[in-house]
């Protein structure tokens, strides 16, 4: 059996055009009439498309020169990302900051966004997208000082139940000396979250 980059098996579109074909016509819908009739096999191939995407590449570090003076913080934002929420399998969309204070090599910035993409392409919660990230960034670089911010809409709260349709999620993962009392956590906070 194959396994995906995350240790799951494929999807199988087959049987997923199959079920929407079901769905289809459990909502009342003719699957034949057509404006649906390609409907479900175009759904099964996105679900590949999100769920089987490989990111490349995310640990390419380059070695840093250490001759510079004082300490270094390096911040990627403005990343944004989709991903669907596990519970009602309703997409959310996540803008992401990165910070971290690196060591003797830096993360190619690219990969920044290959990380987050790794962690968003599953049936995900936001915490747990966050907590990834740091982790990833963490392992890749060596650096004991990361920081994570995200701040996601949920369509799973914005379009059904509460519909609260302005509520932002707002998920912090502090490593290091981002964590505690000193400025390095609030420095970045202030970053991923400019006055509007």
């Amino acid at each position: 059996m194959t396994l995906t980059t995350t240790g799951r098996r494929p999807v199988d579109t087959d049987l997923v055009a199959n079920l929407y074909r079901q769905l289809l016509a459990a909502l009342g819908e003719d699957p034949q009439r057509e404006g649906l009739r390609e409907t479900p096999e175009r759904v099964a191939r996105w679900w590949a498309e999100f769920l089987d995407h490989v990111p490349g590449r995310t640990d390419t570090v380059f070695a840093q020169d250490l001759s510079a003076d004082g300490e270094q913080l390096v911040v990627v934002r403005g990343i944004s990302t989709w991903s669907l929420c596990e519970h009602h399998l309703l997409p959310m969309q996540l803008d992401l900051t990165i910070g971290y204070v690196p060591g003797e090599q830096v993360l190619g910035l690219s990969k920044f966004a290959r990380i987050a993409q790794a962690h968003a392409h599953r049936l995900q919660l936001q915490e747990r997208i966050v907590e990834g990230i740091a982790a990833d960034v963490a392992k890749a670089t060596g650096a004991a000082d990361v920081g994570v911010v995200a701040e996601g809409e949920h369509l799973c709260m914005s379009m059904r139940g509460v519909r609260a349709e302005q509520a932002r999620t707002l998920s912090i993962r502090l490593r290091g000396r981002f964590d505690g009392a000193g400025s390095l956590g609030q420095h970045l906070l202030a970053i991923a979250r400019p006055p509007r």
